[in-house]
């Protein structure tokens, strides 16, 4: 049976505030600065631009603070109000040992750096990018009230945090008249759904959703690495910025149980890309599902997942392929004990 397909965008709220954002963002990590030359990078913000995504993620860490200054440059003469710029907050921008964390003065010197490099008056969505365990919550969240305040900052996220660490984020706002948190951004795919048995739950119970990260495994779902072959050049899985995290699923008993997805993706008349992105859409806690792209022509293929709808006996039949090298542990989600 083929999926049910809107021929256009489709937009979500985020969390329980009135903000919207486009269902497929654009997001530049490892990419922009790093793998993609700019005029590559420019040339994918313009296809999705093109495609109607109007929300871009990126980080001050990423590409060493390069890819927040590609996004800058390439969305210059867009009309500002048309688009949901986010970024985020923690790991080191420096050398120095308060150059990293959630510190009121790494947060307050950062904000400004990634306003100046992205060439912004304000970011749509602030993000804490991970949890500090040696920063005061009530610090980091007093502080990230204050850029709202200030109109640097609209609306508050965090990103892979864990269940508890939201929650008492959530309590602590409450209880000092804080602006809340409206989103988490965790990795989430069908080989990674640690965050579906806690923090979706109570995520949807508090308003908050979910901006996602690696729909597509780094490149694993789309089926092009092989059991038992060297992975292709120019692959996620040969960049030395983005190899690591893809590691650990490049064993042939994953790679093979990928392979036995493409007759489903082919009855859907999808491609792997848009079974993996339409898959985590179908969470009804996620407002958005991040792509990157090193060439317009996988923006132009990924955007094509907005507005599939999967019927229940596809997702019980990517459930029986995956089977046991899903990974659901929500202990997975774990930030550093100390700031790098």
């Amino acid at each position: 049976m083929m999926p049910t397909r809107v021929k256009h965008m489709e937009f979500r709220h985020l969390g329980r505030s009135g903000l919207i954002v486009s269902e497929i963002s654009y997001g530049n990590w490892i990419t922009h600065g790093s793998q993609v030359e700019e005029d590559a990078a420019k040339q994918c913000v313009q296809a999705a631009l093109d495609e109607g995504i109007t929300t871009f993620d990126t980080a001050d860490v990423y590409a060493g603070t390069r890819a927040e200054e590609v996004l800058g440059r390439a969305l210059k003469g867009v009309r500002r109000e048309s688009l949901e710029i986010l970024t985020k907050v923690y790991w080191p921008t420096g050398t120095g040992r308060n150059d990293r964390g959630l510190s009121r003065k790494h947060i307050t010197e950062s904000i400004h750096g990634s306003l100046r490099r992205l060439q912004t008056d304000y970011v749509d969505l602030y993000q804490a990018h991970r949890f500090d365990n040696e920063t005061p919550m009530e610090e980091t969240l007093k502080t990230f009230d204050d850029l709202v305040r200030q109109g640097k900052v609209l609306y508050v996220g965090v990103s892979e945090w864990n269940a508890d660490q939201i929650s008492r984020a959530l309590k602590i706002a409450d209880e000092m008249g804080f602006d809340r948190l409206v989103s988490n951004q965790p990795q989430y795919s069908m080989l990674w759904r640690v965050i579906e048995s806690e923090i979706v739950p109570l995520s949807e119970k508090e308003g908050v959703s979910q901006i996602v990260f690696s729909p597509i495994a780094q490149g694993v779902l789309t089926g092009k690495y092989l059991p038992g072959q060297p992975p292709p050049s120019g692959s996620r899985a040969t960049d030395p910025s983005g190899s690591n995290m893809i590691a650990r699923l490049l064993n042939d008993d994953v790679l093979a149980r990928v392979q036995e997805l493409k007759p489903i993706a082919a009855d859907l008349g999808l491609s792997m890309a848009q079974l993996a992105v339409a898959w985590v859409l179908q969470n009804p806690n996620v407002a958005s599902a991040i792509v990157g792209a090193t060439r317009p022509e996988q923006v132009h293929d990924n955007v094509k997942a907005s507005g599939v709808k999967l019927d229940t006996d596809v997702l019980k039949k990517i459930d029986d392929v995956l089977g046991s090298i899903v990974e659901r542990d929500p202990a997975k989600t774990v930030s550093p004990e100390k700031r790098p």
